[in-house]
């Protein structure tokens, strides 16, 4: 069976609609009603039913789905074990957002390099939805996202919270930062808390939604913005970064999400060794949080949107 038409199949499951899956799939809507049309004829069967509200499985087309996942993981593992180099006896093919690659992601790649060399180990990047789908279908084993969607056959824990502090590339900054702030989207929770602790921020005119990558833009021109403690602690370090004082911080959750049909050899030492990496990057957090205490003028940290202080010696 051609598995381009059961990851069709799903995709379509998954969002309730033709167009959806085919913005997703990067076809027209019209290769998709094919491959429907081309799954439906091998199975003698309808798998949809077909509204201007979308498509619906049908009791045949859930009961398919069932068998369509088992499928594409079967098909997943083959490819993964027939191109396993020599010396590997395990795998595991983990995903992540691109903010949560660095400081945390790669060291955790690298902790698991050390405890179990023979794991041959893949990675992915992407959002979200494309990080869902991959579970959902056999393609990722693991993946770390601050928006965790459950489906059925995955596990979620909750890794650390990330924190979000007010950086600017130049020394000795304030909270006048009027012509001279960048909004980051960091989601719905985010833009809530921000809008009502920050109104004087809310609408600077320039909006980015890339996460950390932030970064790169704000170092050489001039904006201040939110972004995780974690990834901008070494630019503060070194003094390309610094600190807003008596800026509010934004605890952030990460993620983690899992197959549950993960081999449990794997899983036990992968979570694990995750767990080191987040107790690592939760002192790096305090080291960063330490120093907004330092220069905060009643020694205090705010909590965004909270109205709480966080005023730890």
């Amino acid at each position: 069976m051609d598995i381009t038409l059961i990851k069709t199949f799903l995709e379509v499951a998954a969002s309730g609609s033709f167009v959806a899956a085919s913005e997703r799939l990067f076809v027209t809507q019209s290769a998709v009603s094919l491959r429907i049309l081309r799954l439906e004829e091998s199975l003698g069967c309808p798998l949809f039913t077909r509204s201007k509200a979308g498509a619906e499985l049908t009791v045949a087309g859930r009961e398919f789905e069932h068998y369509a996942l088992s499928l594409i993981k079967i098909w997943q593992e083959a490819r993964q074990q027939i191109a396993m180099p020599a010396g590997f006896t395990k795998t595991i093919t983990i995903g992540a957002q691109y903010s949560l690659w660095p400081r945390l992601g790669f060291r955790w790649i690298d902790r698991l390099r050390q405890v179990m060399p023979q794991l041959n180990l893949r990675t992915e990047l992407g959002m979200p939805d494309r990080l869902t789908r991959q579970l959902t279908e056999g393609v990722l084993h693991a993946a770390l996202m601050y928006t965790p969607q459950l489906r059925p056959g995955l596990s979620v824990e909750k890794v650390t919270d990330e924190e979000l502090v007010l950086v600017a590339p130049w020394p000795e900054p304030t909270m006048d930062l009027e012509g001279r702030y960048l909004f980051v989207d960091w989601g719905p929770e985010f833009v809530q808390s921000h809008a009502m602790e920050l109104p004087n921020l809310t609408n600077p005119g320039i909006t980015f939604a890339l996460g950390a990558l932030v970064a790169e833009y704000i170092l050489s021109r001039n904006y201040a913005a939110y972004l995780p403690a974690r990834y901008v602690k070494r630019y503060i370090d070194s003094g390309q970064l610094h600190l807003v004082p008596d800026a509010p911080v934004f605890p952030f959750p990460v993620w983690a999400i899992w197959r549950e049909d993960l081999d449990p050899e794997v899983a036990e030492i992968a979570r694990s060794a995750l767990h080191d990496v987040a107790l690592n990057t939760e002192v790096e957090q305090e080291q960063v949080r330490e120093k907004l205490r330092e220069i905060s003028e009643v020694h205090e940290i705010t909590i965004l949107g909270s109205g709480e202080n966080d005023s730890r010696e």
